[in-house]
């Protein structure tokens, strides 16, 4: 049972999972897109083969890392957005082609080169996708110098343009649900348009692949996007709460902890520091780390071991008692432990390995 768990622990609702799974496996087959959910957010194999039996087309990874852990797995389809740089990252590149079906994202002509001098020489061919900066100010060539960079790959021995891909995670800065969407419309629009150019420009442009929890219902609906690959929705967490993207009750991964202390009435304290949570803080609004379960309270300071709770109006707290708190980024709060506990209908089940837990390299 659940009271007997120590703490802090992370905890997975199976039943939540499962209907977070089937519900965007539902939009994207409505939507006519193949889903690619991105298991950066679980790093757990069970989970992506969850996925893939309510229809996910393969994973998105972020590392060669993760990928390599999911094959060890058995796993076998990928893609990395992720632009893969150097003899290193390509030797193991490589050697993963041999496992798997690989596909990789670039957005330079020297990540295209140093793949390719390694790739090209054995006689293989590695499909590479663009990545588009729709906004995010992060990785990507914008939209007018995707040709420059197509025309750049197009030589390179051992490299196939298979398609284009970006991630609008400017979204998470929107206040509202309706803003996020706007955003995700953009992003399928624009990215839609540069495969086009592409396409007139003499490449052929299989993939247009979108990505994000927030923007992935708003770009899937773009006519002539291909692929989708949301990450957090597995989860949720309290970003999404409030983003409006979900509910409370659709947030399927938890942090069971402790009440260790009340010392004064604006102020509780649990045993679930940032080495539970991590330090991400809650978007749009950035003045949480988190939020416990029932509407009780946020998490409003955290230290290594401690997380500080601003206590709702009305609600009495009590030292140890349990509470469940909802982590404000659930991607790195999975990253920090190395196994989570599966539950359904209150009762343990079993445990989760997160088997690419660490793989950043």
């Amino acid at each position: 049972m659940l009271d007997e768990l120590d703490t802090p622990c992370v905890v997975v609702d199976m039943d939540r999972l499962e209907r977070n799974i089937a519900a965007m496996a539902l939009a994207a087959r409505r939507a006519g897109v193949r889903l690619r959910p991105h298991a950066k957010t679980h790093k757990i194999p069970e989970i992506a083969r969850l996925q893939i039996a309510a229809g996910a087309s393969g994973m998105t990874l972020a590392k060669l890392g993760e990928a390599e852990a999911f094959a060890d797995a058995g796993l076998g389809d990928f893609f990395l957005a992720y632009p893969l740089v150097g003899e290193t990252k390509a030797r193991r590149l490589l050697a993963l082609m041999e496992r798997a079906r690989v596909v990789v994202g670039v957005d330079s002509v020297e990540g295209a080169q140093s793949l390719a001098s390694v790739v090209g020489p054995t006689g293989r061919r590695l499909d590479v996708r663009i990545e588009i900066d729709m906004g995010l100010r992060r990785t990507g060539v914008l939209p007018e110098n995707a040709i420059d960079l197509a025309r750049a790959i197009a030589p390179l021995r051992g490299l196939r343009l298979r398609g284009i891909f970006t991630h609008a995670g400017q979204a998470y800065a929107e206040p509202t649900a309706d803003k996020v969407a706007a955003v995700g419309r953009d992003e399928g629009t624009v990215l839609v348009r540069c495969a086009e150019a592409l396409r007139a420009a003499g490449f052929e442009i299989e993939d247009v692949s979108v990505g994000s929890t927030p923007t992935a219902a708003a770009s899937m609906s773009i006519a002539g996007v291909t692929e989708c690959r949301p990450g957090t929705y597995v989860f949720n967490d309290a970003t999404q709460v409030g983003l409006g993207i979900c509910q409370p009750e659709d947030c399927a991964l938890t942090v069971l902890a402790t009440v260790v202390s009340v010392p004064a009435a604006d102020r509780v304290v649990l045993d679930a520091g940032s080495k539970t949570l991590s330090s991400d803080i809650q978007r749009p609004t950035g003045d949480a780390y988190g939020m416990v379960a029932g509407g009780r309270g946020r998490l409003v300071r955290l230290t290594e071991e401690h997380g500080v709770v601003a206590p709702a109006p009305g609600t009495t707290w009590h030292v140890g008692e349990r509470v469940e708190v909802v982590p404000a980024h659930v991607c790195p709060v999975v990253n920090l432990h190395d196994r989570l506990v599966a539950v359904r209908g209150g009762r343990v089940e079993g445990e989760l390995r997160v088997a690419a837990r660490g793989r950043v390299a």
